[in-house]
């Protein structure tokens, strides 16, 4: 079974959870879609590219989502998760997706 890039799963819980908290109107449901995916992250990083990456990773995930608030104020809610998304992203890919 093909295993999902943890780039794409990190992103996703970035916006995933945004989108989730912002369609049910319920901020827990979607900080649980956050944290989940956000831990399911963290063990590919650990996995691929070893504790201290994994770390970085994890601190960058949650620097995202605490940085997109300030940034939605500037340019839009989506464009602010989006952005970030992109960030973490790119710097899982470089950490941990592009080894394998």
């Amino acid at each position: 079974m093909a295993r999902v890039p943890s780039a794409v799963v990190a992103a996703g819980g970035l916006v995933g959870g945004y989108g989730v908290a912002r369609w049910t109107r319920k901020r827990p449901l979607g900080g649980a879609v956050l944290a989940v995916a956000g831990a399911a992250a963290a063990q590919q990083w650990r996995q691929r590219a070893g504790g201290k990456a994994a770390g970085a990773l994890t601190a960058a995930y949650v620097a995202a989502f605490a940085g997109s608030h300030p940034l939605a104020k500037k340019v839009g809610a989506w464009p602010s998760v989006f952005g970030v998304a992109g960030a973490v992203a790119l710097a899982s890919w470089a950490v941990a997706d592009r080894r394998k």
